[in-house]
């Protein structure tokens, strides 16, 4: 089954990292798509927020989005509806460990290449 349209568009934003309207956009496909797809895009959009959220420094609220996004990406294969999800799933826990070691003070340190991208078109 292909990705919703909104999807599409929200996923290509992420890779622009324009994080917050990918969220809007991704938002709108979750909510016209079914179960269990829905969960996702729901995993996506959470991944974009907790990048948006290192970007800005918000210590706690990677951590947040951290929890979050990664229980709705966990039940998915390595490659689902085209997009790379066990990538994605990696990208998170590396940002994750990025932040952990930088602490609250310094994440205006965090190294660019971390806000990596969704691969998708794989199948």
């Amino acid at each position: 089954m292909p990705l919703h349209p909104f999807a599409v568009k929200g996923i290509a934003l992420f890779n622009q990292g324009k994080y917050f309207v990918a969220h809007e956009m991704l938002e709108d496909a979750w909510h016209i798509e079914g179960e269990p797809e829905r969960r996702l895009y729901q995993g996506i959009l959470q991944a974009g927020i907790l990048y948006m959220h290192a970007q800005r420094g918000h210590y706690k609220g990677v951590f947040s989005m951290y929890e979050r996004c990664t229980v709705w990406l966990k039940p998915w294969p390595e490659t689902c509806r085209t997009v790379n999800v066990g990538k994605l799933r990696r990208d998170v826990e590396a940002m994750l460990a990025a932040v952990k070691s930088l602490g609250p003070d310094k994440l205006d340190q965090i190294d660019p290449a971390l806000f990596t991208k969704i691969e998708w078109g794989l199948e």
